[in-house]
């Protein structure tokens, strides 16, 4: 029985499941080194990343990158697909 419907398959593979959440997710301004350096390592990270632009996530570190990058690589799609 799955006992997190609403989780991706790839998600129980994740490193940060396994760390503090806070640092995911942090206050503006405060530094998001330690993140991305856990994301560097996780072997779902490329999964990560296409989920968070796929569902327009707009808080947090996904796959490696903040939400700043991620506005930027949604931005820059969308002028190559025109």
């Amino acid at each position: 029985m799955n006992m997190m419907p609403d989780r991706e398959p790839w998600m129980l593979d994740a490193i940060c499941a396994q760390t503090d959440p806070d640092a995911f997710y942090p206050e503006q301004g405060v530094n998001v080194i330690e993140a991305v350096r856990v994301c560097r390592s996780c072997p779902v990270r490329v999964e990560c990343l296409q989920y968070a632009l796929d569902n327009n996530e707009r808080w947090g570190i996904w796959g490696g990158v903040t939400e700043r990058t991620r506005r930027r690589m949604r931005s820059a799609a969308k002028v190559v697909a025109a």
